[in-house]
């Protein structure tokens, strides 16, 4: 049902309270307190990714002093840092800030309308109803900031598996790590877990510890990388420097060697692949099959590199408690799985970590002056806005670095944005249209979720400010220190 509640204007709208949105909101204190703002949450808690995945394990994939925000240090003790500690530091910066109090969760926003006549956004919301079921409210603001992520939250991919209602039907378990059951037991089991990724390569050793086995059953291998799960400089600073000086210096360094570590790889591909299947094959035992089960077709950084913290899968690997199995899946039977080689492989559990399902701007309709928004006919701007469309940005971060990196960038340019529209009494910003018509895809990774979702994600252009730039310090010259107005955007 449509609520009659007088609609509610706001300066800015924050959507999404996960990493990003908790940022955004604290940015928006930090440097604009004299605007009126909002978080609307479909879910019930902060946190985001950090709350909805609780499979055994789940964790960063970047060190947290570059994936902690810049203006609240991070100090656990583990650089690499596990999926409830990382819930929780976001969950006490909201409160540090006050981010809490201005959330609404439960509010899902459905779509959202510019009017260039009255500069606003109308924006509809789906939230629970005083009697039962769900009410649309409309609400209002002048700038709209989404930091939804950019993948599905109520699903993850799951591929159609042949024979699987028969390996069900026997009694075998099938998971997704996205929706992981609080009642799964997998001790004693034999476990499968299909995929390679980073949360195939998280889940082996953590159900190594008490199931019967683990298989870790992949199509094709992907880059791992073993790194401590502490960092040794900031240890060795803890409680001897000031933290004001010690948390950006090893901020620094962790920007510099993940800029370093890419840069060597996109531009020295083979000696990267050299490095890192050495690497690998130190942690791994005699004899091991490594280019069949550790060395990808593609070149480093085509594709994330999966980080193993304390080597815990090699470890696994070495003990004998989980193993490799790289093949294709003909079907499932009712005792496991039957490869394409012919051979089975026994389970009473199958966990697909087969990846996500890409969702922009969280499946939110957008319009301008009645006429509905095509993401994927768009072209980003600076990596935050899209081409002709109005007051709008959106937070989305590195794929070759920490997430909130970028976030922290973005959203601090808002704020410069929203400031000087008003020192210039402006209403209306967006961005023009790049004269050269070449377009590359959006984000530059030739990953199975990437592709799948190609033709749904706005694209970028071939040269500044319209080129996607997966470069932490130069972002960081053109996003915090230029100016903010250029050519390519229109006020009025």
């Amino acid at each position: 049902m449509d609520s009659d509640a007088a609609t509610e204007h706001l300066d800015v709208l924050v959507v999404g309270a996960g990493l990003s949105g908790v940022g955004a909101a604290c940015q928006l204190v930090r440097r604009r307190p004299g605007s009126t703002f909002a978080v609307l949450e479909a879910r019930g808690a902060t946190g985001g990714t950090w709350d909805l995945f609780r499979y055994p394990g789940v964790r960063s994939d970047s060190d947290m002093y570059t994936l902690g925000y810049s203006f609240r240090p991070w100090r656990g003790g583990q650089a690499i840092a596990d999926g409830a500690s990382i819930r929780q530091y976001v969950q006490d910066t909201a409160r540090e800030f006050g981010v809490d109090e201005r959330t609404r969760f439960h509010h899902r926003v459905v779509s959202a309308e510019f009017s260039t006549a009255t500069a606003r956004w109308t924006v509809r919301v789906e939230r629970p109803a005083a009697g039962g079921g769900t009410e649309t409210v409309t609400m209002t603001c002048g700038f709209l900031l989404s930091c939804t992520g950019y993948y599905r939250y109520d699903a993850g991919y799951s591929p159609q598996f042949p024979g699987l209602e028969e390996f069900t039907g026997a009694g075998g378990r099938v998971v997704h790590p996205q929706h992981w059951p609080t009642d799964l037991d997998t001790h004693g089991k034999r476990v499968v877990v299909i995929g390679s990724g980073a949360t195939a390569v998280t889940l082996v050793p953590n159900l190594a510890r008490e199931a019967a086995h683990v298989t870790m059953l992949q199509r094709s291998p992907s880059w791992v990388l073993a790194l401590s799960s502490r960092d040794h400089l900031a240890d060795r600073l803890r409680g001897k420097v000031p933290e004001g000086i010690s948390y950006p210096l090893v901020r620094a360094k962790h920007v510099a060697l993940a800029t370093a570590t890419y840069q060597f790889s996109r531009r020295r591909p083979q000696a990267a692949r050299r490095w890192l299947r050495a690497k690998v094959a130190e942690k791994l035992p005699a004899g091991f099959d490594v280019d069949r089960h550790f060395t990808p077709r593609y070149d480093p950084w085509d594709q994330r590199v999966c980080f193993v913290p304390d080597g815990d899968l090699f470890r696994a690997l070495r003990s004998q408690a989980a193993s490799v199995v790289t093949d294709g899946i003909d079907t499932f039977t009712p005792r496991g799985i039957r490869l394409t080689s012919g051979a089975e492989l026994d389970a009473d559990v199958v966990v697909t970590a087969t990846g996500l399902d890409l969702l922009f701007l969280g499946g939110v309709d957008l319009a301008v002056d009645g006429e509905r928004i095509d993401p994927a006919q768009s072209v980003v701007y600076r990596g935050m806005m899209l081409s002709g469309v109005p007051n709008f940005a959106f937070a989305l971060g590195y794929t070759n670095a920490s997430w909130t990196l970028k976030v922290d960038l973005v959203t601090e340019h808002v704020c410069r944005l929203l400031a000087l529209m008003d020192r210039r009494g402006h209403r209306v910003v967006r961005p023009g249209t790049p004269t050269d018509p070449a377009r590359r895809p959006l984000i530059d990774l030739d990953a199975g979720y990437v592709r799948r979702a190609a033709g749904r994600l706005p694209q970028q252009g071939a040269a500044s400010p319209w080129r996607l730039r997966q470069n932490y310090p130069a972002d960081r010259w053109t996003l915090k220190h230029r100016r903010v107005a250029d050519r390519a955007l229109e006020f009025s």
